[in-house]
């Protein structure tokens, strides 16, 4: 067709029928984990435990040795130089050999069966520790957190590559027709980084949706826009997109839009209703800490992470930042753990209880750890500095065995020195848990075959053991 559409054209192409319904199925049912002989693998037909990824994103960097890596020698020598026998190995501790090792101000205590030391700002985690495996030896060379956290979120610094989460909606899908498969949950004061969750150069629709505790922005429709009328306004726009797709051929961003539209549409019925926390019994609320002034808002997010696993989202990330203890230590870690301890407690244990912590992967961390030593040791209430050398992440559900720890830091806890794990290496271990070998999930970018692990990770077969 040349020249504008006359009425009759627009009349005939926007029906909506089985073109639009095909499309949809298409976009809905598209999957990419390719096994190395060229075979489409299943999702439904994955080994893997994994079905799911909760990703709970402590933005700062927590410290390592004030949650999950308690250091005796680091209590002792507190206000002392790091020893030359650990200051050689570590470069950014050689070049200022007499900075002041700071002592942690909280207290360390065996917890669950397993006996694992867990800090007293996480009291409530650890009293589900023994469904948690701790990676005590997580490791990358940024100090600086956004090119850290496109590090543990995307593979690399640079931030111009698809998020792990994605990556697996990219691969798997999703399960839901009727909400995002992908969703993104910011606390207060914590507007994170885009490329976190970002498609990158895969296709647009599977980059994360950003959410609120009250659901999906705009999703609802105008209160003058009649049920006939919003279907009429969507035939017109879906016609006009299949129009000018048939005029195009790079049309990822089409694509996406029209996937959302259809989707905004089932939306406006299944949204609302996954974010109504009203059906949730007051007795679950409270277990959350939702009601208490701290816990909150973290505990909304929490609560409703395991709503959208129940209904079938693949990847919920929940952003909690807040954690850059420059000065005052206390200060800082304290009131943050206050927020997150009891609502990701709550959150383990509502998903065992209800059959889902299986099948469903949680991993909490990070883009660093902080240092051992004080920054402005001097201060009457001095903070710790970025630490990327070696820090701790952890991983529960999906397949993961809890009550154990892999890997270690030195022992003031400045560097990863036992089964180092980069973010390569605990993006491979995720994909691990859903059953897919990081090489056959890839993307043809560029003429390269992307993988999401760059150029691969180890999986940490230690966390499953």
């Amino acid at each position: 067709m040349t020249g504008r559409p006359t009425r009759r054209d627009l009349l005939a192409r926007t029906a909506f029928g089985a073109g639009a319904l095909g499309l949809l199925s298409v976009l809905a049912d598209e999957r990419r984990v390719v096994a190395a002989d060229g075979r489409v693998l299943d999702p439904a037909r994955l080994t893997g435990k994994a079905k799911a990824l909760v990703v709970l994103f402590m933005g700062g960097g927590p410290s390592q040795v004030d949650t999950f890596d308690p250091k005796p020698l680091l209590t002792r020598l507190d206000g002392q130089a790091v020893p030359e026998s650990i200051a050689r190995g570590i470069p950014q501790v050689a070049r200022a050999p007499h900075t002041d090792l700071l002592a942690s101000p909280y207290r360390f205590t065996p917890r669950g069966r397993s006996g694992l030391p867990v800090s007293e700002l996480y009291p409530h985690v650890g009293g589900v520790i023994d469904d948690i495996c701790v990676v005590r030896s997580c490791t990358h060379a940024s100090p600086i957190h956004a090119p850290a956290e496109y590090f543990a979120t995307t593979g690399t610094q640079i931030g111009d590559r698809p998020s792990l989460g994605a990556w697996l909606h990219y691969g798997l899908g999703s399960t839901t027709r009727d909400l995002p498969g992908y969703i993104v949950m910011h606390s207060a004061g914590e507007s994170g980084r885009s490329a976190a969750w970002s498609n990158g150069f895969l296709p647009a629709r599977h980059q994360g949706t950003v959410c609120s505790a009250g659901g999906v922005p705009n999703v609802a429709p105008p209160a003058d826009v009649s049920a006939v009328s919003r279907t009429a306004q969507l035939d017109l726009v879906r016609g006009l997109n299949r129009m000018h797709a048939a005029n195009h051929s790079d049309t990822s961003t089409l694509d996406a839009r029209t996937a959302n539209l259809e989707l905004a549409y089932r939306m406006q019925t299944a949204a609302p209703e996954a974010f109504d926390l009203s059906r949730e019994p007051a007795r679950v609320k409270a277990r959350y800490g939702i009601g208490e002034k701290e816990a909150t808002e973290f505990g909304t997010h929490c609560l409703l992470a395991r709503r959208l696993v129940e209904r079938g989202v693949r990847v919920v990330q929940l952003r909690h930042g807040g954690w850059d203890a420059h000065g005052d230590l206390k200060q800082n870690h304290t009131p943050q753990a206050l927020k997150s301890d009891k609502p990701i407690a709550a959150l383990l244990a509502d998903l065992k209880q209800r059959g889902l912590l299986e099948s469903t992967l949680v991993v909490w961390g990070g883009e660093f750890g902080r240092t051992p030593a004080a920054e402005n040791p001097g201060a009457k209430s001095p903070g710790r500095n970025h630490s990327p050398s070696g820090y701790t992440v952890w991983l529960a559900g999906g397949g993961v065995r809890g009550g154990q720890v892999v890997g270690a830091t030195d022992e003031v806890g400045y560097a990863a020195v036992e089964k180092p794990v980069s973010p390569n290496d605990l993006h491979a271990t995720i994909l691990h848990a859903f059953g897919i070998d990081q090489h056959d999930l890839y993307f043809q970018h560029n003429n390269r075959k992307e993988l999401l692990t760059v150029n691969g990770g180890t999986v940490v077969r230690e966390c499953f053991a």
